[in-house]
């Protein structure tokens, strides 16, 4: 009798974890990188140092491995390491896996019961002489930018512990800005936090306040005087967990609300917009233009990755980039919503020297061929002002990575620089690190990097320069 035995998706080709931790130094190159390239990029994603204890493993919750790529004098050099999270160092002790997926107390060994569980493997960033390794569930956990040994969690949500993945860091300021979800006495409640963490990595602010229902917001928005924050119906449900249905779940009859809060005043200053039900994922940026919040996201019809909350399987989705308007000053608290571009896409990234300013130029991984996936093949740049977009198309089963944009220099003009993105190369299942003139990404690499493997699929990385 044949008997046909599922393989996780998320375990296997350039999902599939890798076990060893690596130091290449001067990878092969082909073209020449700009002198003035000097610093380090870090990647961040999730990879399992143990197979799983259950079925439910998503893409989301393997342990992270920081991957950095250091580049001076022309020359690259890799290196990866597992972040030691109390999670991976618990584990690595036993040498099996110990945490259910999604924290299942039913599929979770009893002698880490109540332990913590932070993966930090979403994002990575360096912020008041700290390099942070983000998720959104737990606070950030610091490593060494070098060696990248690990530090500790960075106590900066005080009881609430809960940390978004993509804060924003204010250019004018300086100043960390933070938010949680699912904050509450139970799993998975309808609590959020507010925070502000000064340049100097004070904490200035934390403030908690309560959603119109329990979602996973995994990013938000920060403009000069506003933060924004999209509920949207990717829902949370401890109960719906406790009858054997999924945890996180679309449940579009919740509806699509967007607060928005004076960032200089308490959270009583709350004021909650509606939408059409839709998911974001991530932000490329929100400025003010008078009343008026604008904010270009890339927006979902519905969430991909998860299933319907009754348990069925969810639909695939591919987001597109849309602005948002929300005027302040209006009479109605809907929220007008335009398409920027048609072409599909994720992880849209800008010169961060712009956040929560106007801005002109943005990029984003693209698919070519509009395929609801997260393998995207292309990398593409907006012109706002221009109104047009240009992209590169990677060689057929090629995989980019979120592209990272570096300045030229601190007083470069906007968006002059490079692009710099890690890319699987699928017929030869290894990585190259390609760099892009950021204002010609059509014309395709300058310089690339080769890793003798493969780098796993991620999903955040910046980059770090050195003075």
């Amino acid at each position: 009798m044949n008997v046909s035995v599922r393989t996780n998706p998320f375990l296997s080709g350039n999902f599939a974890p890798i076990q060893s931790e690596d130091d290449f130094a001067d990878l092969p190159l082909t073209g020449a990188f700009p002198p003035e390239l000097v610093g380090t990029l870090y990647r961040n994603g999730p990879n399992p140092q143990f197979p799983p204890r259950d079925d439910n493993h998503h893409w989301f919750l393997g342990d992270g491995m920081l991957h950095a790529f250091h580049i001076a004098g022309g020359k690259v050099s890799y290196r990866n390491r597992f972040i030691r999270t109390p999670k991976w160092q618990a584990e690595h002790d036993a040498g099996r896996a110990l945490f259910g997926s999604w924290g299942n107390p039913m599929t979770t060994d009893p002698s880490v019961l109540g332990h913590d569980g932070g993966v930090a493997n979403t994002n990575v960033l360096w912020h008041a002489g700290k390099l942070l390794a983000l998720e959104e569930a737990h606070e950030p956990f610091a490593v060494d930018p070098v060696t990248l040994d690990p530090k500790g969690y960075a106590k900066y949500a005080g009881e609430a512990k809960q940390f978004t993945a993509h804060p924003k860091i204010d250019p004018e300021t300086g100043e960390m800005v933070f938010f949680g979800y699912g904050v509450g006495a139970l799993p998975l409640s309808a609590g959020m936090v507010y925070g502000v963490v000064a340049s100097d990595g004070r904490v200035t602010r934390c403030e908690r306040f309560e959603a119109p229902f329990a979602s996973m917001v995994h990013d938000f928005m920060v403009t000069r005087d506003h933060a924004i924050f999209p509920v949207l119906p990717l829902t949370l449900s401890f109960d719906r967990a406790m009858k054997g249905l999924p945890p996180i779940a679309w449940e579009p009859s919740a509806g699509a609300r967007v607060g928005v809060m004076a960032r200089r005043s308490g959270v009583d200053t709350m004021r909650w917009f509606t939408t059409d039900t839709c998911y974001v994922f991530h932000v490329m940026n929100a400025w003010e233009e008078g009343s008026r919040i604008m904010a270009d996201v890339m927006e979902y019809p519905n969430a991909p990755l998860f299933p319907n909350a009754d348990g069925s399987a969810g639909t695939p989705a591919a987001a597109i980039l849309r602005r948002w308007t929300l005027d302040l000053a209006g009479n109605t608290d809907s929220i007008k919503r335009e398409t920027l571009d048609e072409m599909a896409g994720e992880f849209p990234r800008i010169d961060d020297r712009r956040a929560g300013l106007a801005y002109r130029h943005g990029w984003f991984a693209a698919r070519s061929n509009g395929a609801r996936d997260v393998r995207y093949d292309a990398i593409a740049h907006i012109d706002h002002s221009a109104g047009r977009r240009a992209s590169y198309v990677l060689p057929q089963g090629d995989v980019t990575s979120e592209p990272v944009f570096v300045a030229r220099s601190g007083t470069a003009d906007e968006g002059d620089g490079w692009l710099l993105a890690v890319v699987y190369r699928g017929s030869e299942d290894r990585s190259d690190l390609l760099v892009f003139d950021a204002q010609a990404v059509d014309k395709g690499p300058i310089a690339t990097a080769s890793v003798p493997r493969r780098v796993p699929f991620g999903f955040h990385g910046n980059w770090l320069a050195q003075n």
